[in-house]
Protein backbone atom coordinates (compact mmCIF):
# COMPACT_ATOMS: atom_id res chain seq x y z
CA UNK A 1 0.00 0.00 0.00
CA UNK A 2 1.16 3.50 -0.52
CA UNK A 3 0.61 4.75 3.01
CA UNK A 4 3.03 2.25 4.54
CA UNK A 5 5.89 2.94 1.96
CA UNK A 6 5.64 6.48 2.22
CA UNK A 7 5.92 6.14 6.12
CA UNK A 8 8.55 3.02 6.14
CA UNK A 9 10.23 3.00 3.41
CA UNK A 10 10.98 6.63 2.37
CA UNK A 11 11.51 7.83 5.57
CA UNK A 12 13.45 5.18 7.64
CA UNK A 13 14.22 2.83 4.63
CA UNK A 14 11.94 0.31 5.96
CA UNK A 15 9.29 -2.10 4.45
CA UNK A 16 6.32 -4.07 6.01
CA UNK A 17 5.93 -7.70 6.53
CA UNK A 18 4.25 -9.22 3.95
CA UNK A 19 1.93 -13.24 3.20
CA UNK A 20 5.52 -13.90 0.95
CA UNK A 21 7.38 -13.83 4.25
CA UNK A 22 7.03 -17.84 5.56
CA UNK A 23 6.76 -16.31 9.09
CA UNK A 24 4.07 -13.53 8.18
CA UNK A 25 2.30 -15.88 5.98
CA UNK A 26 -1.07 -15.14 8.02
CA UNK A 27 -0.04 -11.52 9.04
CA UNK A 28 0.11 -9.21 6.14
CA UNK A 29 0.88 -5.86 7.51
CA UNK A 30 1.06 -4.00 4.19
CA UNK A 31 -2.94 -4.94 4.33
CA UNK A 32 -3.18 -5.07 8.16
CA UNK A 33 -1.80 -1.01 8.62
CA UNK A 34 -4.19 0.71 6.64
CA UNK A 35 -3.16 4.29 7.73
CA UNK A 36 -0.04 6.39 7.87
CA UNK A 37 1.17 6.10 11.84
CA UNK A 38 4.08 8.56 12.09
CA UNK A 39 6.52 8.82 14.73
CA UNK A 40 5.49 11.39 17.13
CA UNK A 41 8.66 12.36 19.83
CA UNK A 42 5.69 13.75 22.16
CA UNK A 43 2.07 13.57 22.87
CA UNK A 44 0.67 15.80 25.78
CA UNK A 45 -1.79 13.49 28.03
CA UNK A 46 -4.83 15.11 29.99
CA UNK A 47 -4.46 14.19 33.68
CA UNK A 48 -7.32 13.01 33.70
CA UNK A 49 -6.66 10.48 30.86
CA UNK A 50 -3.93 8.97 32.31
CA UNK A 51 -5.83 8.71 35.91
CA UNK A 52 -8.42 6.95 33.96
CA UNK A 53 -5.70 4.09 32.05
CA UNK A 54 -4.08 4.01 35.54
CA UNK A 55 -7.53 2.41 37.77
CA UNK A 56 -8.56 0.39 34.53
CA UNK A 57 -5.33 -1.95 34.60
CA UNK A 58 -6.53 -5.48 36.17
CA UNK A 59 -3.16 -5.27 38.50
CA UNK A 60 -3.97 -1.87 40.23
CA UNK A 61 -4.17 -3.40 43.80
CA UNK A 62 -1.64 -6.42 43.05
CA UNK A 63 1.39 -4.28 42.51
CA UNK A 64 4.00 -2.94 44.90
CA UNK A 65 5.55 -0.84 42.37
CA UNK A 66 5.14 0.43 38.56
CA UNK A 67 7.06 2.31 36.12
CA UNK A 68 3.90 4.11 33.75
CA UNK A 69 4.82 5.14 30.02
CA UNK A 70 2.42 7.33 28.96
CA UNK A 71 2.40 7.45 24.99
CA UNK A 72 5.82 6.04 24.90
CA UNK A 73 7.74 8.05 27.41
CA UNK A 74 8.28 7.25 31.26
CA UNK A 75 5.97 9.50 33.45
CA UNK A 76 7.78 9.87 36.69
CA UNK A 77 4.77 11.49 38.53
CA UNK A 78 2.45 8.45 37.75
CA UNK A 79 5.29 6.06 38.63
CA UNK A 80 5.59 3.98 41.69
CA UNK A 81 9.46 3.12 42.49
CA UNK A 82 10.16 2.34 45.52
CA UNK A 83 10.00 -1.66 45.08
CA UNK A 84 12.09 -1.12 42.14
CA UNK A 85 14.53 1.26 44.07
CA UNK A 86 15.26 -1.51 46.55
CA UNK A 87 15.66 -4.04 44.20
CA UNK A 88 18.44 -1.86 42.03
CA UNK A 89 16.10 -1.13 38.93
CA UNK A 90 17.82 1.42 36.57
CA UNK A 91 16.08 3.45 33.94
CA UNK A 92 18.31 3.88 31.55
CA UNK A 93 16.13 5.26 28.63
CA UNK A 94 16.46 3.50 25.14
CA UNK A 95 17.76 0.07 25.54
CA UNK A 96 19.94 -1.63 24.00
CA UNK A 97 19.31 -3.35 20.71
CA UNK A 98 18.85 -6.77 19.60
CA UNK A 99 21.12 -8.45 17.28
CA UNK A 100 18.30 -9.91 14.68
CA UNK A 101 16.88 -9.03 11.42
CA UNK A 102 13.13 -9.00 12.89
CA UNK A 103 11.08 -6.63 10.98
CA UNK A 104 9.40 -5.63 13.66
CA UNK A 105 12.83 -4.77 15.75
CA UNK A 106 14.29 -2.93 12.70
CA UNK A 107 10.95 -0.76 13.08
CA UNK A 108 11.02 -0.14 16.42
CA UNK A 109 14.97 0.92 16.30
CA UNK A 110 13.69 3.45 13.79
CA UNK A 111 10.74 4.44 15.95
CA UNK A 112 11.90 3.87 19.69
CA UNK A 113 11.42 6.93 22.08
CA UNK A 114 12.03 5.67 25.22
CA UNK A 115 12.11 2.15 27.73
CA UNK A 116 12.80 0.86 30.79
CA UNK A 117 16.15 -0.84 32.12
CA UNK A 118 15.45 -3.34 35.24
CA UNK A 119 18.51 -4.54 36.64
CA UNK A 120 16.94 -6.96 39.79
CA UNK A 121 18.56 -8.91 42.63
CA UNK A 122 17.46 -10.25 45.86
CA UNK A 123 14.36 -11.60 45.97
CA UNK A 124 10.93 -10.43 46.56
CA UNK A 125 7.39 -11.79 46.22
CA UNK A 126 6.06 -8.22 45.27
CA UNK A 127 5.11 -8.31 41.79
CA UNK A 128 6.61 -5.18 39.93
CA UNK A 129 4.70 -3.63 37.03
CA UNK A 130 5.50 -1.96 34.05
CA UNK A 131 2.64 -0.27 32.68
CA UNK A 132 2.44 0.85 29.20
CA UNK A 133 -0.58 3.51 28.44
CA UNK A 134 -1.81 5.55 25.10
CA UNK A 135 -4.13 8.18 25.60
CA UNK A 136 -6.46 9.41 22.62
CA UNK A 137 -4.48 11.77 20.22
CA UNK A 138 -4.11 11.63 16.66
CA UNK A 139 -2.99 8.76 15.11
CA UNK A 140 0.85 7.83 15.87
CA UNK A 141 3.42 4.95 16.57
CA UNK A 142 4.17 4.05 20.17
CA UNK A 143 7.64 2.39 20.56
CA UNK A 144 9.17 0.88 23.50
CA UNK A 145 12.78 -0.45 24.26
CA UNK A 146 13.34 -2.88 27.56
CA UNK A 147 15.92 -4.53 29.32
CA UNK A 148 15.22 -6.99 32.32
CA UNK A 149 18.10 -7.90 34.13
CA UNK A 150 18.11 -11.02 36.91
CA UNK A 151 20.97 -11.21 38.06
CA UNK A 152 22.38 -14.15 40.24
CA UNK A 153 20.20 -15.73 42.24
CA UNK A 154 17.42 -13.81 42.30
CA UNK A 155 13.43 -13.92 41.79
CA UNK A 156 11.20 -11.83 40.66
CA UNK A 157 7.30 -11.10 39.59
CA UNK A 158 7.18 -8.85 36.59
CA UNK A 159 3.96 -8.08 34.97
CA UNK A 160 3.55 -5.96 31.58
CA UNK A 161 0.48 -4.52 30.81
CA UNK A 162 -0.81 -2.67 27.70
CA UNK A 163 -3.48 0.09 27.97
CA UNK A 164 -4.72 1.72 25.33
CA UNK A 165 -7.07 4.50 24.00
CA UNK A 166 -7.75 5.95 20.32
CA UNK A 167 -5.54 4.54 17.45
CA UNK A 168 -2.08 4.22 17.54
CA UNK A 169 0.62 1.59 16.32
CA UNK A 170 2.60 -0.25 19.86
CA UNK A 171 5.66 -1.67 19.04
CA UNK A 172 7.03 -2.97 22.26
CA UNK A 173 10.92 -4.83 21.99
CA UNK A 174 11.91 -6.45 25.31
CA UNK A 175 15.40 -7.87 25.87
CA UNK A 176 15.01 -10.53 29.00
CA UNK A 177 18.44 -11.95 30.70
CA UNK A 178 17.78 -14.79 33.56
CA UNK A 179 21.05 -15.47 35.73
CA UNK A 180 22.15 -18.33 36.67
CA UNK A 181 19.94 -20.11 39.55
CA UNK A 182 17.20 -17.28 38.99
CA UNK A 183 13.39 -17.17 38.41
CA UNK A 184 11.29 -14.69 37.15
CA UNK A 185 7.44 -15.11 36.99
CA UNK A 186 6.56 -12.52 33.78
CA UNK A 187 2.91 -11.95 33.14
CA UNK A 188 2.11 -9.82 29.87
CA UNK A 189 -1.54 -8.83 29.34
CA UNK A 190 -2.65 -6.60 26.28
CA UNK A 191 -5.36 -4.53 26.55
CA UNK A 192 -4.62 -2.24 23.72
CA UNK A 193 -7.56 0.14 22.53
CA UNK A 194 -10.14 -1.50 19.82
CA UNK A 195 -8.37 0.56 16.95
CA UNK A 196 -4.57 0.00 18.00
CA UNK A 197 -2.05 -2.66 16.42
CA UNK A 198 0.06 -4.24 18.75
CA UNK A 199 3.29 -5.29 17.61
CA UNK A 200 5.97 -6.98 20.09
CA UNK A 201 9.41 -9.05 19.90
CA UNK A 202 10.58 -10.73 23.44
CA UNK A 203 13.74 -12.30 23.13
CA UNK A 204 14.82 -14.39 26.48
CA UNK A 205 17.90 -15.77 27.01
CA UNK A 206 18.11 -18.55 30.25
CA UNK A 207 21.26 -19.20 32.45
CA UNK A 208 22.11 -22.37 34.15
CA UNK A 209 19.53 -23.70 36.70
CA UNK A 210 16.96 -21.22 36.26
CA UNK A 211 13.24 -20.80 36.22
CA UNK A 212 11.22 -19.19 33.98
CA UNK A 213 7.64 -19.10 33.64
CA UNK A 214 6.03 -16.96 31.23
CA UNK A 215 2.57 -16.24 30.38
CA UNK A 216 0.68 -13.95 28.28
CA UNK A 217 -3.26 -12.44 27.53
CA UNK A 218 -3.94 -11.32 24.48
CA UNK A 219 -7.58 -9.53 24.41
CA UNK A 220 -7.15 -6.10 23.02
CA UNK A 221 -6.10 -4.26 19.29
CA UNK A 222 -7.81 -4.77 16.27
CA UNK A 223 -4.00 -6.47 14.71
CA UNK A 224 -1.78 -8.32 17.14
CA UNK A 225 1.60 -9.64 16.22
CA UNK A 226 3.89 -11.33 19.21
CA UNK A 227 7.20 -12.72 18.95
CA UNK A 228 8.53 -14.25 20.99
CA UNK A 229 12.30 -16.31 21.28
CA UNK A 230 13.44 -18.06 24.58
CA UNK A 231 17.38 -19.40 24.03
CA UNK A 232 18.48 -21.80 26.79
CA UNK A 233 22.48 -20.83 27.17
CA UNK A 234 22.86 -23.18 30.46
CA UNK A 235 22.18 -26.25 31.73
CA UNK A 236 19.73 -28.02 34.08
CA UNK A 237 17.08 -24.78 32.96
CA UNK A 238 13.48 -24.75 33.26
CA UNK A 239 10.95 -23.07 31.05
CA UNK A 240 6.67 -22.79 30.93
CA UNK A 241 5.65 -20.48 28.25
CA UNK A 242 1.74 -20.01 27.98
CA UNK A 243 -0.97 -18.09 27.04
CA UNK A 244 -4.22 -17.18 26.35
CA UNK A 245 -6.52 -15.58 23.21
CA UNK A 246 -10.22 -14.04 24.31
CA UNK A 247 -10.91 -12.38 20.91
CA UNK A 248 -14.18 -11.10 19.37
CA UNK A 249 -15.51 -9.32 16.53
CA UNK A 250 -13.07 -8.63 13.48
CA UNK A 251 -10.15 -9.30 15.89
CA UNK A 252 -6.71 -10.67 14.38
CA UNK A 253 -3.78 -12.16 16.58
CA UNK A 254 -0.89 -13.87 15.68
CA UNK A 255 2.08 -15.57 17.86
CA UNK A 256 4.73 -16.66 17.12
CA UNK A 257 6.82 -18.74 19.90
CA UNK A 258 10.95 -19.75 19.19
CA UNK A 259 11.85 -22.51 21.35
CA UNK A 260 16.21 -22.69 21.08
CA UNK A 261 17.66 -25.51 23.28
CA UNK A 262 21.43 -25.05 23.10
CA UNK A 263 22.31 -26.84 25.61
CA UNK A 264 21.64 -30.48 27.13
CA UNK A 265 19.29 -31.22 30.29
CA UNK A 266 16.72 -28.60 29.82
CA UNK A 267 12.63 -28.46 30.32
CA UNK A 268 10.25 -26.59 28.36
CA UNK A 269 6.63 -26.43 28.11
CA UNK A 270 4.40 -24.22 25.98
CA UNK A 271 0.92 -24.42 26.04
CA UNK A 272 -1.68 -21.58 24.61
CA UNK A 273 -5.70 -21.39 24.82
CA UNK A 274 -7.28 -19.63 22.51
CA UNK A 275 -10.98 -18.53 22.32
CA UNK A 276 -12.14 -17.13 19.38
CA UNK A 277 -15.88 -15.17 19.01
CA UNK A 278 -17.49 -13.68 15.79
CA UNK A 279 -15.05 -13.24 13.05
CA UNK A 280 -12.25 -13.24 14.88
CA UNK A 281 -8.96 -14.81 13.90
CA UNK A 282 -5.87 -16.43 15.68
CA UNK A 283 -2.65 -17.77 14.76
CA UNK A 284 0.23 -20.12 17.00
CA UNK A 285 3.43 -20.81 15.52
CA UNK A 286 5.49 -22.48 17.56
CA UNK A 287 8.75 -23.63 16.75
CA UNK A 288 11.20 -25.89 19.04
CA UNK A 289 14.67 -26.40 18.08
CA UNK A 290 17.37 -29.09 19.68
CA UNK A 291 20.41 -28.49 18.75
CA UNK A 292 22.86 -31.17 18.56
CA UNK A 293 24.55 -30.74 21.83
CA UNK A 294 20.98 -30.64 23.59
CA UNK A 295 20.80 -34.15 24.49
CA UNK A 296 18.23 -34.96 27.11
CA UNK A 297 16.38 -32.28 26.26
CA UNK A 298 12.37 -32.43 27.42
CA UNK A 299 10.38 -30.40 25.37
CA UNK A 300 6.58 -30.45 24.62
CA UNK A 301 4.56 -27.77 22.83
CA UNK A 302 0.46 -27.85 22.64
CA UNK A 303 -2.24 -25.22 21.22
CA UNK A 304 -6.05 -25.59 21.50
CA UNK A 305 -8.55 -23.31 20.15
CA UNK A 306 -12.20 -23.00 21.19
CA UNK A 307 -14.41 -21.50 18.40
CA UNK A 308 -17.18 -20.12 19.83
CA UNK A 309 -19.19 -18.91 16.01
CA UNK A 310 -19.17 -20.64 12.64
CA UNK A 311 -17.30 -17.41 11.75
CA UNK A 312 -14.24 -17.80 13.64
CA UNK A 313 -11.05 -18.79 12.57
CA UNK A 314 -8.01 -20.63 14.03
CA UNK A 315 -4.56 -21.62 12.14
CA UNK A 316 -1.97 -23.57 14.01
CA UNK A 317 1.88 -24.04 12.80
CA UNK A 318 3.51 -26.36 15.18
CA UNK A 319 7.12 -27.04 14.12
CA UNK A 320 9.97 -29.16 15.73
CA UNK A 321 13.80 -29.13 14.89
CA UNK A 322 15.26 -31.74 16.39
CA UNK A 323 19.13 -32.48 15.58
CA UNK A 324 20.09 -34.26 19.03
CA UNK A 325 19.37 -38.00 19.54
CA UNK A 326 18.80 -38.68 23.48
CA UNK A 327 15.76 -36.19 23.33
CA UNK A 328 11.87 -36.05 24.75
CA UNK A 329 9.69 -33.88 22.45
CA UNK A 330 6.12 -33.57 20.98
CA UNK A 331 3.31 -31.10 19.96
CA UNK A 332 0.24 -31.05 18.96
CA UNK A 333 -3.04 -28.58 17.98
CA UNK A 334 -6.40 -28.99 18.27
CA UNK A 335 -9.39 -26.61 16.93
CA UNK A 336 -13.34 -27.09 17.62
CA UNK A 337 -16.36 -26.19 19.07
CA UNK A 338 -17.53 -26.67 22.94
CA UNK A 339 -18.47 -30.16 23.95
CA UNK A 340 -22.31 -30.53 23.38
CA UNK A 341 -22.18 -33.55 25.48
CA UNK A 342 -20.99 -31.22 28.80
CA UNK A 343 -23.24 -28.80 27.30
CA UNK A 344 -25.41 -30.73 27.85
CA UNK A 345 -25.15 -32.31 30.95
CA UNK A 346 -24.88 -28.52 33.19
CA UNK A 347 -28.17 -27.42 31.41
CA UNK A 348 -29.83 -30.76 32.51
CA UNK A 349 -28.78 -29.58 36.01
CA UNK A 350 -30.34 -26.89 35.98
CA UNK A 351 -27.92 -24.06 34.38
CA UNK A 352 -28.81 -21.87 32.07
CA UNK A 353 -27.16 -22.20 28.41
CA UNK A 354 -25.63 -19.38 28.72
CA UNK A 355 -23.91 -19.63 32.33
CA UNK A 356 -23.32 -23.52 31.74
CA UNK A 357 -21.41 -22.20 28.22
CA UNK A 358 -19.75 -19.76 30.38
CA UNK A 359 -18.59 -22.10 32.49
CA UNK A 360 -17.09 -24.50 30.43
CA UNK A 361 -15.21 -21.42 28.37
CA UNK A 362 -13.97 -20.49 31.67
CA UNK A 363 -12.51 -23.84 32.34
CA UNK A 364 -10.47 -24.41 29.21
CA UNK A 365 -8.94 -21.03 29.50
CA UNK A 366 -8.29 -21.42 33.25
CA UNK A 367 -5.91 -24.02 32.19
CA UNK A 368 -3.48 -21.88 31.04
CA UNK A 369 -3.70 -19.05 34.36
CA UNK A 370 -3.37 -22.39 36.18
CA UNK A 371 0.33 -21.76 34.96
CA UNK A 372 0.46 -18.52 37.44
CA UNK A 373 2.10 -19.14 40.61
CA UNK A 374 1.00 -15.18 42.32
CA UNK A 375 -2.68 -15.87 43.20
CA UNK A 376 -3.35 -12.45 43.47
CA UNK A 377 -2.32 -12.01 39.46
CA UNK A 378 -4.23 -14.94 39.16
CA UNK A 379 -7.34 -13.63 40.49
CA UNK A 380 -7.27 -10.59 38.82
CA UNK A 381 -6.73 -12.64 35.26
CA UNK A 382 -10.45 -14.80 36.15
CA UNK A 383 -12.29 -11.68 36.95
CA UNK A 384 -10.81 -10.27 33.60
CA UNK A 385 -12.25 -13.44 32.08
CA UNK A 386 -15.47 -13.41 33.78
CA UNK A 387 -15.98 -10.06 32.76
CA UNK A 388 -14.83 -10.80 28.88
CA UNK A 389 -17.18 -13.74 29.06
CA UNK A 390 -20.52 -11.77 30.36
CA UNK A 391 -20.09 -9.66 27.11
CA UNK A 392 -19.45 -12.73 24.94
CA UNK A 393 -22.16 -15.26 25.76
CA UNK A 394 -24.20 -16.70 23.18
CA UNK A 395 -27.39 -18.46 23.66
CA UNK A 396 -27.42 -22.24 22.64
Amino acid sequence: MVVQKTVAELNYGLSLPHRKMEDWRWTDLRQLVDKPYPPRQTVVAAPKDVERLLKSSPFAKVAGSRLVFVNGHLSLENSETGLVQQSKGKILGVATQISTDEPVITMNAAFATDGARLKISGTTDTPIELLFLATNADARTIATRNVIEIEKGAAATLIETHLGEGTYLSNSVTEIRVGEGARLDRIKVELEAADAIHLAHTHTTLGKNTVFNDFTLTSGAKTNRQNGTVEFKGQGTEARVSGAYMLGGKQHADTRLLIDHQVPHCTSREIFKCVMDDNARGIFQGKVIVQRDAQKTDGKQSSHALLLSETAEFDAKPELEIFADDVVCGHGATSGDLNHDHLFYLMSRGIPPAEAKSLLIATFVGEAFDLIAHEGIKEALVKFSNKWLSQHRRAS
